[in-house]
This record gives structure tokens, sequence and C-alpha cells, in this order.
């Protein structure tokens, strides 16, 4: 096997695992529009909807985006210092994406609202929690590719390395603007 071929299937197997994430996230939204009214008689998703609290984790993880296309952009300069300021910078708000999430699961169950309550709450936890469960997983692949800029600098691998976790890091942005609008504005009406 060549080094093209070998890269080729680099390639294929990322764009496998995205489709394959795509397919989980499109069942689990259909799920939640199946399953989003069905409270019986308990709460409704749009009495524990807070728009602003999510506007916020909104910003932070679009934030994040950027500082991490800065990092791409710094990576192509072969910057490694900015490289690994602009991956730090993304980590924080990666970090604090996941920690408002954490706040806001906690604050719901403090108020009685958990997955076991209805069949809107489940699918509301199970979507949500599954989209910070990938950005927690996304931060530590962050980590450790941080680490190895590190020790390995600015090779052609880590190149490759971060620009698919740059993908990654897009492609859970763009499900986040899909719960956000599905789950959290639609909810809120």
């Amino acid at each position: 096997m060549t080094h093209h071929d070998a890269d080729s299937m680099d390639i294929f197997g990322f764009w496998i695992y995205i489709l394959s994430d795509c397919i989980l996230f499109s069942a689990i939204f259909a799920s939640y529009a199946v399953l989003h009214t069905n409270t019986y008689g308990g709460t409704e998703i749009k009495s524990i909807v807070n728009l602003p609290y999510v506007l916020t984790e909104t910003m932070v993880l679009l934030v994040s985006s950027f500082t991490y296309g800065l990092a791409i952009l710094s990576l192509y300069k072969n910057h490694l210092c900015k490289v690994i300021t602009w991956l730090a910078a993304t980590f924080v708000c990666g970090f604090t994406f996941v920690a408002m999430e954490i706040y806001e699961f906690v604050h719901l169950y403090m108020e009685g609202n958990n997955w076991q309550g209805s069949a809107a709450l489940s699918s509301f936890f199970t979507l949500v929690g599954t989209h910070s469960l990938h950005v927690s997983l996304g931060l530590v692949w962050m980590l450790i590719l941080m680490l190895q800029l590190l020790f390995f600098g600015l090779t052609p691998v880590m190149k490759k390395r971060l620009t698919y976790l740059g993908l990654f890091w897009a492609f859970l942005d763009i499900i986040w603007i899909f719960v956000f609008t599905i789950v959290y504005l639609m909810g809120a009406i």
C-alpha cells in the first residue's frame, strides 16, 4: 500500500465516521420530534427552556469554532505557538460550553426534571446529552493533539490530525445549531 492509498483510507474512514454520526443524530432528532410533546401531564419542554442562557452557550460554541479556524490558519502558516494558543482558547470555550450544559442538567434535575420524567424529557436529555458527550470527546482529542504538538511540532501528520479535528468540531457546531433551533427555539414556542 502506498502512502497515497493510506491517506485516501484515512480520509474515507473519517468521512464514514462523520456520516455515521449524522445517522446517529438523525435518529435522535427523529425521536425528539416524535416524543417532544409526550409529557404525560408532566413538565413541558417550553417550561424548562431558558433562551438567554442557551443563547450564551451557543455563542460560546460558535466562538470556539472561530478560534479553531484561527488555529488552522496559524497551522498553515507554520506558527506553532499561535496554533497552541488558539487551540487553548478553543479548549476553554468548549470546556465552558460543556460546563454550562452540566449546570443546565443539574439545575433541571434539582427542579425535578430528569430523563425519567416523561418521553419528552427523555428525548431532550438524550439529544442534548449526546451532543455534549461529543463535545467532551472532542476536547479530549484536542488536548491530546495539543500535547502531541508540543512533542512533535508541526509535522504533516499533525496537520492532517488537526484538520480532521477541525472538521469534527465544525460538525458539532452544525449539530448544535439544529439543537438550538429545534429543541430550544421551537421548544420555547
